[in-house]
């Protein structure tokens, strides 16, 4: 029932803006009927495309499926771009418009009127081209690297590096892998955790593009929480993958580790959309002890810090990974990017992710290898 609604959503969303721009961009500037008729089919075309690539890509042969997906999501990020800038510089031609009505009572002739459309949307393409050449750019080249410092005073300088939301899948694979593991092994951590939507696909499909993560390298080990597309992509075969590559995979459970002569828990939840219970994970646990939380969702902060966690490690955001859908973010989540102080005790940092889902695509919201300190 909840996958139907979601796609009822998905389909009218589509099916919306590509009405919108359709009304923009070719009924309002274009005179001709013939033109107009065939700038219907060519929205609907793509409206309607949209709808079965994105399911399509994940079904057809690999080297296919990332040919349609890329196209797909390509598409998907323009209109995600375009749509709000149109927004935006349509309530300015309202606004213009009433402030002319109520200074004179003569209507815009029609030459006009169509003049002001050609400009607004020739306004728009122009904005949208920028801002989608800027973000294919961010997303497609290496993430960047990003030093955080926690200062809890209670783990020794404890080098962590944190990835997350990699989504490998239908434009993310083995290469992007292979670079990433390199990076993080140059940086010689203690520890290497990986909060959750490592995939979306399945093992069959995607295993031999994560194979590169067996040679992570880090003296305490690798660990792993689940995220919500581990589920969406087969989350029991994928947690099996994982521990045959010599990741330890954290499902509701802890494990005590020691560094600088400072033992601390390693916790580790499911999704909050999947099999998540803090109460299991933390059960018997000393809360004298410093510990880490590895959560996919920052919504497991609160139940974080009463169970006297001290730092808590998050994705799923992406920071929004689109401006200004971070705003959107907000609403849903407590914290959308970057370190926090919770409470007196409890830090958080939301990773905005080492790759990208959907659109490769990312604005104002680079991607990261994130090292973290923990003093």
């Amino acid at each position: 029932m909840r996958r139907a609604i979601i796609l009822t959503v998905f389909v009218l969303l589509v099916l919306g803006t590509h009405t919108y721009l359709y009304r923009r961009f070719i009924r309002d500037t274009v005179t001709r009927e013939r033109l107009r008729r065939i700038g219907l089919w060519v929205f609907l075309a793509a409206g309607v495309g949209l709808t079965i690539a994105m399911p399509l890509a994940r079904w057809l042969p690999r080297n296919t499926g990332e040919w349609v997906g890329l196209l797909a999501f390509t598409w998907m990020g323009v209109i995600a771009l375009t749509v709000p800038l149109l927004l935006v510089i349509d309530l300015l031609r309202i606004a213009y418009t009433r402030i002319r009505r109520a200074r004179t009572d003569a209507p815009l002739d029609p030459g006009r009127r169509i003049a002001l459309s050609r400009g607004v949307a020739a306004a728009t393409a122009f904005g949208a081209t920028v801002a989608t050449a800027t973000s294919v750019e961010a997303a497609i080249g290496p993430p960047d690297l990003r030093e955080v410092e926690v200062p809890t005073g209670k783990f020794g300088g404890l080098r962590v590096v944190q990835v997350t939301d990699i989504h490998v899948g239908p434009t993310i694979g083995r290469a992007f892998v292979g670079a990433m593991v390199e990076r993080i092994n140059a940086l010689d951590p203690d520890l290497v955790v990986i909060t959750g939507d490592l995939v979306d696909g399945t093992v069959a499909r995607l295993g031999e593009h994560t194979a590169p993560l067996g040679d992570i390298k880090s003296r305490l080990g690798t660990y792993f929480c689940t995220g919500n597309h581990e589920y969406y992509s087969g989350v029991e075969p994928w947690c099996a993958e994982l521990e045959r590559l010599g990741i330890t995979v954290l499902r509701n459970e802890r494990v005590t580790l020691e560094h600088a002569g400072r033992a601390f828990d390693l916790i580790g939840v499911d999704d909050w959309r999947g099999d998540y219970d803090i109460e299991r994970a933390v059960a018997g646990r000393d809360e004298s002890r410093p510990s880490i939380l590895l959560s996919h969702q920052p919504k497991a902060i609160d139940h974080a810090a009463a169970k006297g966690i001290d730092l808590v490690l998050s994705g799923h955001t992406h920071g929004g990974q689109l401006w200004p859908f971070k705003f959107v973010v907000q609403l849903i989540q407590p914290y959308v990017k970057g370190l926090h102080r919770h409470t007196e005790r409890t830090w958080i940092y939301v990773h905005p992710g080492t790759g990208y889902w959907g659109p490769p695509m990312r604005l104002a919201v680079p991607a990261e290898i994130a090292l973290i300190t923990v003093g």
